[in-house]
């Protein structure tokens, strides 16, 4: 998630447990620690440009990592921040755990994938119950937190614990009424979906991406679930057939091994890019729910040498009509 909503959250655990005249020493260390974890972002290549896909929200988010992700966090932040406010070693590891340990769960809520279960398994755990930007999640949480550190009471900082996974909830409610949705929407167009996914918009829970898969074909729509439930009907792409989309590519090629990396990341939701005959789209994110319009993908270059990489390519389109076309579907005008 969002480094703000990962630093408040990891400032909220030890805020709640720890002893109200520690309640900004705690927040600080659980703030800092909370956002270590995408340290991870750093290990990248300039050769490599999928390397960082591989990395981030790996081995600093898996579950066993987490109480040597708080001693490290710890051993540098005591020496730094903790011994001024008297804390021991002890003491600062305690709330820098707590802190780390929030980072990973938070990230699987989202809908991008995190190792939580590395080095037994490269599954990319996603819960998707919540958007990677969502203010309405974060914002109640940075209150807390802020207020406990005021009054030095850790009941605001429980209260934005409750708060969060009250949300949560909420996303997972969401999520399963927009699964439904979906299934009845493949239904009447005579489908049986291989899999079926729903995804939050951006930074809201109202508005879901449905994703699903025929043996032929990505279908993307998006639905207004439970509130004033609207279906906003997609589009639709052929799967990607390197054989019919990129029959120049050189199999073994380190472009075809990248396709491979980037289909591993983007579990399986790959397609060639309609706008652009050598790109390779992940489907599953878009700005507009309903839109095969990629966020992200990889470029190919014909009569590449046999150990050249694909390009990775960020896609963005923030204008102010697709912004308020979000809007309207969020808002349900």
């Amino acid at each position: 998630m969002d480094p703000l909503s990962q630093g408040v959250l990891g400032a909220a655990l030890p805020q709640a447990v720890a002893d109200g005249r520690r309640a900004v020493a705690a927040g600080l260390l659980g703030f800092l620690a909370g956002m270590a974890a995408d340290l991870d972002v750093l290990i990248r290549s300039s050769n490599d440009p999928l390397l960082f896909l591989e990395y981030h929200r790996q081995f600093t988010h898996s579950l066993v990592f987490i109480p040597v992700g708080g001693l490290i966090c710890a051993v540098i932040l005591h020496y730094l921040l903790a011994r001024r406010w008297w804390l021991s070693l002890r003491q600062t590891w305690l709330y820098c755990t707590l802190g780390y340990a929030t980072h990973a769960l938070l990230d699987a809520c989202t809908t991008y994938g995190t190792m939580l279960l590395w080095p037994f398994s490269d599954q990319r755990i996603a819960w998707n119950s919540v958007s990677i930007i969502d203010p309405l999640f974060t914002l109640p949480i940075l209150a807390g937190v802020v207020w406990s550190g005021r009054t030095r009471k850790p009941l605001y900082a429980r209260l934005a614990l409750v708060w969060a996974c009250l949300y949560l909830a909420m996303g997972l409610s969401q999520r399963n009424a927009a699964l439904e949705m979906g299934h009845v929407l493949a239904a009447q167009r005579g489908h049986s979906p291989l899999r079926l996914e729903a995804k939050p918009s951006f930074a809201n829970i109202l508005v879901w991406k449905i994703v699903y898969e025929t043996p032929e074909r990505y279908y993307v729509d998006a639905v207004r679930a439970r509130f004033a439930p609207r279906v906003f009907t997609g589009d639709s792409v052929p799967k990607l057939d390197l054989k019919r989309d990129i029959p120049w590519l050189q199999p073994g090629s380190q472009q075809a091994r990248d396709i491979e990396r980037f289909r591993w990341f983007s579990n399986g939701y790959i397609a060639r890019d309609p706008r652009a005959a050598n790109r390779v789209m992940d489907i599953r994110y878009s700005l507009i729910p309903n839109e095969v319009e990629p966020l992200w993908s990889i470029e190919l270059r014909p009569g590449a040498p046999p150990e050249e990489h694909a390009a990775y390519r960020v896609h963005r389109n923030p204008t102010q009509g697709r912004a308020a076309l979000l809007w309207q579907m969020i808002s349900g005008e």
